[in-house]
């Protein structure tokens, strides 16, 4: 028998077709399968993009912090050996000659001192003030020698050895001080236990 040319492909594609409730239920439910399939993976592409982007923004803060404390321990490497001019400025006004000849040097080495105080400032770097009386503070001081007899209760800074610094909110070297250790032992106004 000759098929019947009269239906056309499509027709007969129409006709292929199983069209019932039940395929069309069972085919409802693969794609709905495939599209709760696909909006999961979605959501975990979209949460490791979301990780991604939250673990680089750490990353590029962390790289600038580490490159801003690094450049802030080469300024402080700088201005630790700037300090160490400050104090041989300090010993040179300490030992400077009375005389009226070098009157004009000692000057002159006492505006370069003020120059370099002033750029120190200029950067952050304050002295720490030590007061003879003021009890001891191991954030700010450091004990180099214990001295008995003092005037002062023991514990107690005596003077200023070395001038300490700080660097906006941190100290950059500790005051070197001398601190009182008590009356001597051998006070024969103590009794001896």
């Amino acid at each position: 028998m000759k098929p019947d040319r009269s239906r056309t492909r499509s027709e007969e594609r129409v006709e292929e077709l199983d069209i019932s409730p039940t395929r069309l239920l069972a085919d409802i439910e693969v794609l709905q399968a495939e599209r709760d399939a696909a909006q999961a993976q979605a959501a975990d592409y979209l949460l490791a993009l979301q990780r991604e982007r939250a673990e680089f923004q750490n990353f590029r803060r962390r790289t600038a912090e580490e490159r801003e404390r690094e450049a802030g321990l080469a300024s402080d490497m700088l201005i630790f050996k700037v300090l160490v001019l400050a104090d041989d400025f300090d010993r040179a006004i300490e030992s400077r000659p009375t005389s009226a000849e070098s009157a004009s040097w000692a000057e002159g080495v006492a505006a370069i001192d003020r120059k370099l105080r002033a750029l120190l400032e200029s950067e952050g770097v304050r002295p720490i003030e030590v007061t003879p009386g003021a009890p001891f503070d191991p954030r700010e001081h450091e004990a180099l020698i214990n001295l008995p007899g003092s005037d002062f209760p023991e514990g107690v800074v005596v003077a200023e050895l070395q001038r300490g610094y700080r660097i906006r909110d941190r100290i950059l070297r500790p005051a070197r001080v001398a601190i009182a250790a008590g009356p001597e032992a051998s006070d024969p106004a103590l009794p001896i236990n």
